[in-house]
């Protein structure tokens, strides 16, 4: 886990306290904010981190392979289930189980769980022998699970239970001072893949990865400087080598309240002065400019100018 904000301290704080119970977490928090790798700092710091992690995302298969995948399954309890099989939470026990994306699961499954996290016993898909576990659960949601339990789609017994203590993620809009730190690490990552020796970020990419809101938080940003480092041609990352959605962001064009909104302002008249000395021709405007062609038409569509330019 990487990043010195306030937030994160409180998440590393948190962890420090936790780790060393039993007691059951619930991780909520946006997609891409790393509820996983939580889970997991938890678990590594615990009592059990000898003993087996095991992942189960909720919303990765259906009903009946689900409830197969975490609690195993008889020979012959169902058509294709020619072997015994372990579920997720025999191999677990005496580690830590965690159920990605919570709020996915059905109600019959909501059930199910509630009897191990109450009783730590359950039997297999199709079997009558009652299995008993030793195990910790740690559940992680990006949804709201209270408004879900008023909508009658999950059980509010279940969510007490696992509301034993319970972390948040932030959002990494909330600790954009990690932003770079973040970049740097993962530009480092990718560059020693890509055999690819880097410099660092030229000023006006920092500026494009710092004053964007990232709404699929670090999973984005690594995203985004993966590609950066696969598609970059120099030793520095250049804000033409980010996704299209971070060079610009729609602006107020009558009246700029902020710094980056009087910037793109300026950069959409600096456009439309070269496009009218060269006479609409992109190719043109591009030398003129001094960019590629592409990203000039990469900056049109981003900066609103298409239809304008059309006039």
């Amino acid at each position: 886990m990487i990043g010195e904000a306030a937030a994160m301290q409180h998440v590393y704080h948190f962890i420090s306290k936790v780790a060393p119970t039993d007691a059951t977490v619930l991780i909520s928090g946006e997609s891409g904010t790393g509820k996983e790798l939580a889970a997991r700092a938890i678990h590594r710091n615990s009592k059990r981190a000898q003993k087996a992690f095991m992942a189960v995302n909720c919303a990765a298969l259906n009903e009946s392979l689900l409830e197969s995948e975490l609690f195993g399954h008889e020979k012959g309890s169902f058509t294709g289930a020619l072997h015994q099989k372990k579920g997720r939470l025999e191999i677990a026990d005496g580690g830590t189980i965690f159920l990605d994306e919570i709020g996915e699961l059905s109600p019959a499954l909501q059930v199910k769980l509630l009897r191990v996290l109450q009783e730590r016993e359950f039997e297999r898909v199709g079997g009558t022998v009652t299995l008993k576990v030793d195990l910790r659960v740690i559940a992680a949601t990006n949804k709201n699970l209270e408004a879900a339990i008023e909508a009658g789609e999950f059980r509010q017994d279940l969510y007490y239970r696992l509301n034993v203590v319970s972390l948040e993620m932030p959002a990494l809009r909330e600790r954009r001072e990690d932003i770079m730190l973040l970049a740097n690490y993962f530009a480092d990552k990718y560059g020693t893949l890509c055999n690819r020796k880097l410099k660092g970020f030229s000023p006006e990419a920092r500026t494009c990865l710092t004053s964007y809101d990232w709404p699929g938080n670090v999973r984005e940003l690594e995203n985004a400087i993966e590609r950066a480092v696969v598609l970059g041609t120099t030793d520095t990352i250049l804000a033409e080598d980010l996704p299209e959605v971070l060079l610009e962001r729609d602006v107020n064009v009558a009246n700029p309240t902020t710094y980056h909104d009087a910037v793109a302002q300026t950069k959409r008249q600096i456009i439309l002065n070269a496009m009218d000395q060269a006479q609409g021709n992109f190719t043109e405007a591009a030398k003129l400019l001094g960019v590629h062609p592409n990203y000039l038409q990469r900056l049109v569509r981003n900066l609103n100018l298409t239809d304008q330019l059309k006039k």
